[in-house]
């Protein structure tokens, strides 16, 4: 996806192949969107779409999870050349009625310049009326918690969080299946035709929690990243082999560092493979030193 604040990164650290002279800023690596699709890479199923699988072999490949009208997870990779917009998304009570689908996200910091930041929810309690009276006069920034990340991070985006990406962070961000973004502040940014992008300001008003205030990264409790109700994520350091979830139970495997094999798949870092609830080879095998993955489930 071209970005006006994206880069190369997805290139030089996960091997993708980007198209020449473009910005880009996110590949959707697991999808199941009206305008965009996943799509089965070898075996039996190849060709098939993730909205497929997930309408006509649900229970085969996903197992004994929530229903939903289409696979509930967006997976994608983030470079952020530049600094993405300050936004907010919907929470559930506040997205039927703006037109909007509600995003909870979660971001795990793969790679960071010296100095790179995420900002995440108020640097000070702030009411209403005068958080609209700092967007109005450009200053909204300025109210806004800048913490400064590392490779290794991680960090929980609830809706309804006010946050940006600053420049320097390549992210993995797992999210809910939306594609709903309020901008608030866009750093008062044009595109290559002098343009800037369209801010809603009235809608993100109504999601901003103006209780958020100086939220923190991820603890990680042993291997636990983060329990949600719409996601658990795990991080494994995997020195010898070792299954990623009991049968009947589907998963997903992102390759951190180093290499591993699953049945015949072969994962390096940046790739991602969704391991069907009835698959019997369920073991990951490191094939590299110092392999490390996000496992991926839906509780």
């Amino acid at each position: 996806m071209e970005r006006i604040w994206g880069g190369r990164k997805l290139a030089e650290f996960f091997g993708k192949n980007l198209p020449a002279n473009k910005r880009i800023g996110e590949s959707w690596e697991i999808v199941d969107r009206p305008e965009a699709q996943s799509f089965v890479g070898r075996g039996p199923l190849k060709g098939k779409s993730l909205h497929e699988l997930w309408i006509e072999d649900r229970s085969s490949i996903f197992g004994d999870v929530p229903d939903a009208p289409r696979f509930p997870l967006l997976i994608k990779l983030l470079d952020a050349h530049e600094k993405l917009s300050l936004q907010v998304h919907p929470p559930k009570q506040f997205a039927g009625k703006l037109g909007g689908e509600p995003k909870t996200e979660f971001w795990y910091v793969a790679a960071a310049d010296p100095g790179a930041e995420l900002l995440l929810g108020l640097r000070e309690p702030i009411k209403r009326d005068q958080f609209e009276k700092a967007l109005r006069e450009g200053t909204a920034a300025d109210h806004v918690h800048k913490i400064s990340v590392k490779p290794g991070d991680a960090a929980f985006i609830p809706a309804g969080r006010l946050h940006a990406v600053n420049a320097g962070n390549l992210l993995i961000e797992i999210q809910e299946n939306s594609d709903t973004t309020y901008r608030v502040f866009d750093w008062n940014r044009v595109d290559d035709k002098g343009k800037s992008r369209e801010l809603h300001i009235d809608q993100a008003l109504e999601c901003v929690n103006f209780d958020d205030v100086r939220p923190r990264l991820l603890h990680p409790e042993g291997e636990l990243l983060l329990r949600d109700d719409l996601f658990e994520i795990q991080k494994w350091n995997l020195d010898s082999p070792r299954e990623i979830a009991t049968l009947g139970q589907f998963a997903i495997a992102c390759c951190l560092t180093g290499s591993l094999r699953c049945a015949d798949v072969d994962l390096t870092p940046g790739e991602f493979f969704l391991v069907p609830a009835e698959l019997r080879d369920r073991e990951l095998k490191p094939t590299s030193h110092q392999t490390s993955l996000l496992k991926i489930t839906i509780p």
